[in-house]
């Protein structure tokens, strides 16, 4: 019988792919979704809504392992109060949720994997590579992931193992992170952004899936993970790469940092800033990353 894996998020960028990846790896897959969807052959549906406190409890019981990539897009829109309190509520009550459910029915899940991101380091510019090790940071995006992963606790507490993985940019066919930049370079209008030192941590969406996928299978994983390339690319390396695979050299300066600040508020701060991390430890569990190298990762996702 077919292992089920039960997704949140499973509609978005990093949840399709994931889906698609488990579900040739012989895996069945459910997900969470707000509306309602047709089931198809491999994929059923299940309702939750996570801001009236509403979850099919059935897709958790079903559930082998679940892996939790929902929460509020934290570079969708301006960060007001009212947008900062959505973004740490939905990734801490989604968990909450789900661990009621658990803890109710007494279920065992094999893992719970959730996703985190490498903002836990903190919206600070300089060369020190971070580890899983490294202390958080106290910003506001250092402090959501803190919030994200001390909720999972309630899961590992029922002794259940519980992986948290810590997302650099993800680069995928025209999607993801690439999906506001690609229009502008494609028209050779492409540049660096605010100093251009600031360093971009990337992993390609193969490679996250991957990990995703290698978080399921091994169990001597736990706890957190890094989920990036330690290549040392900063904004400027990243900005004349991708003009080098649509086939030209930037010419244009670099957008000012007082511009992004004036478009973006304090979320320009993700833009403007950025720090290294560490794959050792994901790599010493016998990962391997597909894409090392950002142009043959960046080759692979733009439509030329």
């Amino acid at each position: 019988m077919k292992k089920n894996v039960l997704i949140t998020g499973g509609t978005g960028f990093v949840g399709k792919h994931l889906t698609e990846l488990l579900i040739n790896k012989g895996f069945s897959v459910s997900i969470l979704s707000r509306t309602e969807k047709p089931n198809t052959a491999d994929v059923f549906y299940y309702i939750w809504d996570v801001s009236k406190n509403f979850i099919d409890e059935s897709a958790v019981i079903r559930a082998d392992y679940i892996v939790h990539l929902a929460g509020e897009n934290i570079a969708d829109k301006r960060w007001t109060a009212q947008r900062k309190a959505q973004i740490v509520q939905s990734r801490e009550q989604s968990i909450g949720l789900i661990y009621a459910v658990l803890k109710k029915s007494n279920k065992q899940l094999e893992a719970f994997i959730s996703a985190s991101g490498i903002g836990i380091y903190g919206a600070i510019n300089g060369a020190e590579i971070c580890t899983e090790s490294t202390l958080p940071a106290n910003d506001f995006v250092g402090v959501t992931c803190q919030k994200w992963e001390a909720a999972t606790t309630l899961i590992s507490n029922l002794s259940i193992r519980t992986v948290q993985i810590r997302t650099g940019l993800v680069l995928g066919k025209d999607d993801g992170f690439l999906k506001k930049l690609t229009p502008i370079f494609r028209l050779g209008l492409g540049s660096a952004l605010g100093s251009g030192k600031q360093y971009m941590p990337w992993i390609h969406i193969d490679d996250l899936c991957t990990i995703y996928l290698e978080a399921l299978n091994n169990v001597k994983m736990a706890g957190a993970y890094n989920a990036a390339i330690n290549d040392a690319t900063t904004n400027t390396i990243f900005s004349k790469t991708l003009a080098k695979v649509y086939g030209y050299s930037i010419w244009l300066p670099n957008v000012p940092s007082f511009l992004i600040k004036i478009a973006m508020g304090e979320m320009a701060q993700i833009i403007l800033t950025g720090r290294r991390v560490s794959s050792e430890k994901i790599e010493k569990v016998g990962f391997q990353f597909r894409y090392k190298k950002l142009e043959e990762a960046l080759k692979d996702c733009v439509k030329l």
